[in-house]
């Protein structure tokens, strides 16, 4: 596997942002009550974090070190406004309904920590891509939440119904109903040996059990 597809498997299913490292939950529970919330504050937190990967790498031995942090932060809000405003003038619906969630996407903590650990350190094109990767994996987790949820919770799924009125568990697309989707879905990922939060877990306890029991 090259370096880069590397970057684009990482970010998409072995460090999965949403399902494996837990990262992001905030706007995950909040705004997936459909799927095409999800889908559109995956497709904006991934336009951020790809822009932002790139100048920050470009950058990297340019901005001070003892600054560095303060600096990702204008860097990542500036392309937040200008996502938030295009939003605003072309999607109003999607602007609307996800409401304070979009300039929140400053302080999600998969952005800066990309941003820190990765794009600070490494090359243009490597940064790019694991942007990509990286929203691509957070994309398909708000995006599969939101359409359980909006199945379960209305019969719909990107608005065309599939289950008649009265049918459905409404509180699926209440609070509840996201951690509920999310549980079951990361019950799912261990069942089928999939990377998850709690088998990556697991795996590192066992790697360091066996790395103690050679050193013995």
């Amino acid at each position: 596997m090259g370096r880069l597809t590397e970057r684009l498997y990482n970010g998409v299913v072995k460090e999965n942002p949403t399902f494996v490292m837990m990262l992001g939950m905030c706007p995950t529970l909040a705004v997936t009550s459909s799927a095409i919330n999800g889908l559109g504050m995956g497709l904006s937190t991934t336009v951020v974090l790809i822009l932002s990967n790139m100048l920050i790498s470009a950058l990297r031995k340019i901005i001070p070190d003892k600054v560095r942090i303060p600096a990702f932060i204008v860097i990542v809000a500036s392309f937040v406004t200008i996502v938030q405003l295009l939003l605003q003038a072309y999607i109003p619906f999607l602007y609307s309904a996800l409401g304070v969630y979009i300039p929140l996407i400053v302080v999600n903590c998969i952005i800066l920590g990309r941003a820190e650990s990765y794009a600070s350190k490494n090359d243009v094109l490597s940064s790019a891509f694991d942007g990509i990767g990286m929203g691509l994996g957070f994309t398909l987790g708000l995006t599969l939440i939101g359409i359980f949820r909006e199945l379960l919770g209305s019969g719909a799924i990107f608005g065309f119904q599939f289950i008649p009125d009265g049918v459905h568990i409404s509180i699926f697309v209440m609070a509840p109903g996201a951690f509920f989707v999310l549980a079951g879905l990361t019950a799912l990922q261990n069942r089928l040996k999939m990377p998850s939060a709690t088998n990556q877990e697991e795996e590192s306890e066992q790697e360091q059990a066996e790395k103690e029991a050679d050193e013995a």
